[in-house]
């Protein structure tokens, strides 16, 4: 990563109020990097320029992490590691699981695991609807899915009792909550402030209701 992406990133988690450690800093670099060197052949993300991957990519997953209960947590439709991976930075006592179908994705999260020595991070190659976990999680997080409908109805196997679907949505979702209606949930909408990007950023955290 160039300087100025290594300062745009550490003023960034600053203005989040997150502190990473000299290492993580360096994780966080060598992952960017890694999706910068393998995107150019596989196509993981349509974000090219290295400056938008440091705002669109980092700074983005990172700003849910105040939202991340601890425990096990498991990002559902992964593709190239996003959130799950710059969580996982983060916090190196959590596990975090990567489910994604696309197996040159899954590949990419090997690389990503090995070559980081992310040893809290387990990837799984399956479509969520038939992804069957030992155990279920304490928080199963997503901003790939493309309602959150489909996100509950797919997902809620996944949820510990007690835990909650985390999704990361651009506009704040209203017409998205009003088809929930009869899926029999509690839902919070959360603004969030991404450093650098002047788009509308939320997280909609999600209960389930007993029964």
């Amino acid at each position: 990563m160039e300087q100025h992406n290594l300062i745009r990133l550490t003023r960034g988690c600053e203005k989040m109020g997150i502190n990473p450690e000299h290492d993580q800093l360096e994780q966080l670099q060598a992952y960017q990097a890694l999706l910068a060197r393998w995107n150019n052949t596989f196509n993981l993300t349509a974000v090219r320029d290295e400056g938008q991957m440091v705002t669109r990519h980092l700074l983005d997953s990172l700003s849910v992490l105040p939202y991340l209960h601890s425990g096990p947590c498991i990002d559902v439709g992964t593709g190239a590691g996003l959130p799950g991976i710059p969580l996982a930075i983060m916090r190196p006592e959590q596990p975090v699981h990567l489910l994604d179908s696309n197996g040159k994705k899954t590949r990419f999260l090997f690389q990503v695991k090995t070559a980081l020595s992310l040893d809290n991070i387990v990837v799984h190659q399956a479509r969520v609807e038939s992804f069957q976990p030992g155990s279920p999680f304490v928080s199963v997080i997503s901003r790939a899915f493309a309602s959150l409908q489909e996100m509950v109805r797919g997902c809620r196997h996944l949820v510990a009792p007690g835990g909650r679907l985390l999704a990361m949505k651009g506009a704040s979702p209203g017409l998205e909550l009003q088809a929930c209606a009869s899926e029999r949930i509690d839902a919070v909408v959360h603004a969030l402030n991404v450093p650098d990007l002047n788009e509308q950023r939320h997280l909609v955290e999600i209960r389930l209701q007993p029964g």
